[in-house]
């Protein structure tokens, strides 16, 4: 059985360490204008005053947790794999160099560790984490039970995520702007036209509708019956006698007990198989 990668093992499991690489307990110190950010980075907005709390704290305490950098094209230069936050915080507080550790990373790897990095600490919108996906999708010919695994998600989560960007550009910009929830955005992918979908957008924004709503409103638009409840199930005497009269008649059967009264349904697929029902039933008085 192959051995299986990604979020349950943590970053460490998807970045092999270069030779002589020093432990991660005793990182390097490098120049914050030695690093660029990771260019395949999915994270798209970075809340601005989280970012100010974080620099306030890396100022007071420091960079707890070194960041993981890969070699850059130039001499001493470096690309961000993981602490983007870190690192644009530590700019901000003034600090002139950061804890690092250096990993060798391919470009594959770079989107796959930025976004473990991101899903580990819930920090990217579903379009950002969908974008990711489609990169390793296209860029990389993953398949998506391969980017399940490395991300640590079910298939069928990496699926209905990638679906997302077949949305109109008002609808994608709502869910960015989190005016409507990924659950709302997901009802919307059934209806049949980007036109359609915008049309319900509107409503679901002018009247505040719920995810619930939302799809009851599409499955009318679309002609859909809403699912049957299931049926209450009868009690063991009543299925008992449900089960003789059916042995008795030689067909279906249904017995609907309720409270008081109820309804016997005597099923017949036949003007002979209805004849013989009658002359058994009338036979039996």
């Amino acid at each position: 059985m192959a051995r299986k990668t990604g979020l349950g093992r943590g970053l460490d499991a998807l970045i092999p360490k270069r030779e002589g690489e020093i432990p991660s307990s005793g990182a390097t110190s490098i120049p914050v204008d030695n690093i660029s950010p990771n260019p395949r980075q999915p994270r798209i907005r970075i809340d601005q005053e989280e970012l100010a709390e974080l620099a306030v704290s890396i100022q007071e305490h420091g960079i707890i947790q070194p960041l993981i950098v890969t070699p850059g094209s130039l001499p001493d230069s470096y690309t961000l794999i993981a602490g983007e936050r870190r690192w644009m915080a530590a700019r901000r507080a003034g600090l002139r160099e950061v804890p690092a550790i250096v990993r060798e990373a391919s470009d594959q790897q770079l989107v796959e560790l930025a976004l473990v990095e991101n899903v580990q600490r819930a920090d990217l919108s579903p379009l950002e984490a969908a974008e990711a996906y489609r990169q390793l999708s296209e860029d990389f010919r993953l398949s998506h039970e391969e980017i399940a695994a490395r991300v640590g998600k079910s298939r069928v989560a990496v699926t209905n995520t990638l679906r997302l960007l077949k949305l109109p550009p008002s609808v994608k910009q709502s869910l960015t702007e989190n005016r409507i929830t990924e659950g709302h955005a997901r009802a919307l992918l059934s209806l049949p036209s980007p036109e359609s979908q915008s049309a319900v957008l509107k409503s679901i924004l002018k009247r505040e509708l719920s995810v619930r709503q939302t799809e009851e409103l599409v499955r009318n638009l679309t002609g859909q019956r809403p699912s049957t409840p299931p049926k209450p199930v009868q009690p063991p005497e009543i299925l008992a006698l449900e089960e003789r009269l059916r042995q008795r008649l030689g067909t279906r059967v249904t017995l609907n007990h309720r409270a008081k009264g109820g309804t016997l349904v005597i099923h017949y697929y036949s003007d002979e198989e209805l004849n013989a029902l009658v002359d058994l039933i009338m036979s039996e008085k």
